[in-house]
């Protein structure tokens, strides 16, 4: 079983505006409320494969109380820490004409120490039934940026793989903790090594980078693909997946179905190869729909052919 925890979940309202312009008035053609957060799309993706997950983290006021509803209404398992700040609301505008998104995004409650201790009690008694934890996306306002580092800390002493998502301070002392994989998106990416990443071997440094800061496997995703760090039966892989040419409709999530993607064949026991393959494939898929977490299997299945891994040459 995987464990995905999101400690700023929201309520995702995604509206699908063809010819979308900034001052002008539309109205849109399609809405969609999800849960939403990074590791709620984690979850989504991982219910969607039918790998055994439960979500937690946070939920406060009325609007964590739909949050808990829109989960349980998809079926996916979830056991929140109610608390008393109200959970924020993100809005996403779509333009599928252009296959353009905009994000408005709150930021979120604010979240008491003895809160975020109840959350932590959760996860010890979860984690007894879990293989993997997933700590994924932003931490809410007043919690300590190294909240996701003594989490890792924990969850790695109690036994399981420790999957880490975020960006920033959390991310770099996160890394510190040492978890099983970290999935940084480019950008996140950059702001580890501290410049551009360009080309290849810009990309490469990176992987080693990362690793050297304490991450034993390495995802970093980009629009194009993904570049890969693998430690597999005592050998460190590298590896770039090129991702098949859409045209999205929208990306938002991306990244979140790769991870569960990335997870589940592993867990299947594919190859490093493999796992990199489909999960691309499974991202990809994703692009193609509206809703963060959501992709169609016979198309990810059918992608899996298109995508291109090739393996890197470690830096010199």
């Amino acid at each position: 079983m995987i464990i995905t925890v999101t400690l700023n979940a929201a309520l995702d309202r995604s509206l699908s505006v063809p010819i979308f312009k900034l001052g002008h008035r539309h109205r849109s053609s399609d809405v969609l409320v999800l849960a939403g957060g990074k590791g709620i799309n984690v979850a989504r993706a991982l219910k969607r494969l039918d790998v055994p997950v439960v979500a937690t983290g946070l939920a406060g006021g009325r609007t964590g109380t739909r949050i808990v509803e829109e989960l349980t209404e998809e079926a996916i398992l979830n056991d929140f820490v109610r608390i008393r700040d109200e959970s924020r609301t993100s809005t996403a505008v779509v333009d599928p004409t252009a296959g353009t998104y905009t994000e408005i995004n709150e930021w979120g409650p604010k979240v008491s120490e003895d809160e975020l201790e109840i959350l932590l009690d959760k996860l010890r008694y979860l984690s007894r039934g879990a293989s993997t934890v997933v700590f994924a996306g932003s931490l809410p306002r007043g919690v300590d940026e190294g909240f996701y580092a003594d989490a890792v800390r924990e969850m790695t002493r109690l036994g399981a793989r420790v999957v880490l998502d975020a960006e920033g301070e959390p991310l770099r002392r996160g890394i510190e903790a040492e978890p099983w994989l970290v999935s940084p998106n480019q950008h996140e990416a950059e702001q580890l090594v501290g410049q551009e990443l360009e080309d290849d071997d810009d990309f490469a440094m990176a992987l080693e980078t990362i690793a050297d800061m304490g991450a034993r496997n390495v995802q970093i995703t980009m629009g194009t693909g993904c570049f890969s760090l693998v430690r597999e039966e005592r050998q460190v892989r590298r590896y770039y997946a090129r991702a098949p040419q859409l045209e999205p409709v929208s990306v938002l999530g991306a990244g979140d179905v790769f991870l569960a993607r990335w997870l589940a064949a592993h867990d299947e026991g594919a190859s490093a190869e493999d796992a990199l393959r489909l999960a691309v494939a499974a991202a990809s898929a994703s692009v193609l729909v509206v809703g963060a977490g959501r992709f169609d299997l016979k198309e990810a299945a059918r992608l899996v052919s298109l995508v291109e891994v090739s393996e890197l040459q470690p830096v010199a």
